[in-house]
Formats: structure tokens, sequence, C-alpha cells
């Protein structure tokens, strides 16, 4: 596996959420702040305006525009800037039955006329391990838009519209087809925004560490086995350089010495692990490169603050709340 399929698939806790929702004018709502979370918006239809975070210049999207919040962070949509802003009917990543919610319903009104100025939006978020953010992430600034450009980006285009075809017209097996093309579009996402930051000759930070070709094998072979019983010499082998050069290089590029991202990568394979898998503490340990369970048990409480077999009882508790919330009785939505 790549580092950003890696790591993605390391952070994420939970399957992704979606809906495809028409919007009629007027109209105008807020998405509220979730610790833990990444959010998206894609215009498929019309056109409307995003209130940053920070309560900044409204930013105009038009069809075939992309934005990801890849930090949580409350933001507005709108028809127009001055609509004035409702709570949000329900939202992608605290309400459990957010996709029934979102099925059929519309959100405005309908104007004097009789007519409507309708703006169609795929719009869902990611829940991520709200205690494990990964720096990749963090290099990402609040807003990434991704505005539509002719024949610019065709794979995510097609994620896009296959993504929207499914939510539009479900089919069979269309609850394991959503979550695997919302995978793809967040790897899409994060792909664009790295390759533009790639374009501009970015020199510090994950995108210019993955377009370095020997920090980013150093970086692929840890990921590859963290088992191993890496030192600063054996990765600078890896990418080719002598110890001090591949030191210096690494904890320029990813702000961080290599054997603490090291650690910090191992621990958080060890959570996944530990959510994901019935695996024994001390085969967990092995698999990250611990040889005694002990050690292991020291390394993870540092870098969590509780005991790995706590971690993964709580984790189990918690999925199994979200299941069952997500079987509770459907209220209709009422626009």
């Amino acid at each position: 596996m790549d580092v950003l399929s890696d790591v993605i698939a390391a952070i994420r806790a939970g399957e992704p959420r979606s809906a495809r929702v028409q919007w009629h004018a007027p109209w105008g709502q807020r998405f509220p702040t979730v610790r833990g979370s990444a959010g998206f918006q894609v215009v498929l239809q019309g056109s409307c305006r995003l209130i940053p975070p920070d309560g900044g210049t409204p930013i105009a999207l038009n069809v075939g525009d992309v934005v990801f919040l890849p930090h949580g962070s409350g933001y507005a949509l709108a028809d127009s800037p001055a609509t004035p802003l409702t709570e949000p009917a329900c939202d992608p990543l605290n309400d459990p039955r957010f996709e029934d919610r979102y099925a059929s319903a519309t959100v405005g009104k309908t104007g004097q006329d009789g007519s409507q100025a309708v703006t169609v939006t795929l719009c869902g978020g990611y829940q991520l391990d709200p205690s494990r953010a990964h720096p990749l992430l963090g290099d990402l600034p609040e807003i990434v838009h991704l505005p539509a450009r002719l024949g610019h980006r065709p794979e995510l285009r097609a994620a896009v519209d296959l993504l929207g075809g499914e939510l539009d017209n479900p089919r069979l097996g269309v609850d394991t087809i959503v979550p695997a093309l919302l995978d793809m579009l967040l790897l899409y996402i994060l792909r664009a925004w790295f390759d533009e930051q790639s374009e501009r000759g970015t020199t510090a930070g994950w995108a210019a560490a993955l377009g370095d070709p020997a920090i980013s094998a150093a970086l692929h072979a840890l990921h590859r086995d963290p088992a191993l019983p890496w030192t600063v010499e054996t990765l600078g082998t890896q990418a080719g350089l002598s110890r001090a050069a591949f030191s210096r290089r690494f904890t320029t590029l990813i702000g961080q010495p290599p054997l603490t991202y090291l650690t910090w990568w191992r621990m958080t394979t060890a959570a996944r692990l530990l959510r994901e898998s019935d695996a024994p503490l001390g085969e967990v340990a092995t698999r990250i490169g611990y040889t005694s369970e002990f050690a292991f048990a020291t390394a993870f409480k540092r870098e969590y603050g509780i005991a790995p077999g706590k971690y993964r009882r709580q984790s189990r508790a918690e999925t199994r709340s979200g299941e069952l919330d997500a079987m509770a009785p459907r209220p209709v939505v009422t626009p």
C-alpha cells in the first residue's frame, strides 16, 4: 500500500457518510464544528456560497466544484451571503440516520411565483481518530477548494459522477459501493491538492516529502513493514542518503526526526489493529516491532494516555453504540 492510502486507512474510524441534497432558494445552513472529522461538499447543479469557518469572504461555488474541510471546522452554505442561516436539519457526522433523513429532503422555500432556484450538492464527511490526527492532514488548510476546470482531474470528476449516480438511484450493492466510492473520492481530493502543491514548487511539508524520491522511499519502507528494527542509518539506506543527510532532510520536510515519526506510526498502526481486529496484545506488539507486550503497553499508554486493552474495549463500545443508534426509528424530515 502506498503511503497516502496507508495513512488514510489508519486514521479513519467508522464509515463515511454522504447524501445528495436539493436546496431551494432562499436557503442557508450552518454545519457545526465536529472534532475528529473531515467534511466535503460537491456542487452537482446550480451554484452557492460557502462561508468559511472564520466568517471570512464567502467562496463562490459552481457546478463541479469540490470543497474539502480536513479539520472538521464549522462552516455555512447558502444561496447568497445575505440569506439568514439556519441550524442543520441533520448533520452528516453527528446524525446516524443522516442518509435516510436527507434521502428525500428538500431545503428552502418556493418563491412567490412558484419558481425555485435549485442547487444540488453532494455532502458528507469522514470520521477520523480524534486522538490521532496525522501530520499529513495537518498540512492542509482549513478549506481545500478544487474548482471545476474542463478536462482537469478527470478521475475526480468520474468519482463524483459515480457517487452522485448511486445516491440518486440506489441499486443492488449500494451499501458496499457508496463507502468504497467515498474512500476513492477522499484519495482523489488529497491527490489533487498534493499535485497542486508540487506544481507550485512547495519545498516543505508532506506535499514536498511525498514528491521527494529519497524521503518517499524511506516512508514507503517503514510504512510497509513497521516491525523491522529500523534505525536512522537503515532508513537512510532506503533513501540512498547518508545517515546525516537523510536525518536532516527528513526532519526538514516531515517536521520531526525519523525515529520519532517511526514510533508515532507504530502506535497509530497498533491503534488501528486494536480497533479492527481481535489479535492478542502480544501479536499486535510483534506486528509493530515490539518483542515485549509490556514494552508495547508502556509505549502505547505514553502515546494515548490509556492502556491498549482499555482502548480496544472503549473503541468497541463506541462502535456498538453507533450501530444501535442507527437502528433507531427514523423521524420524518420536514423541510
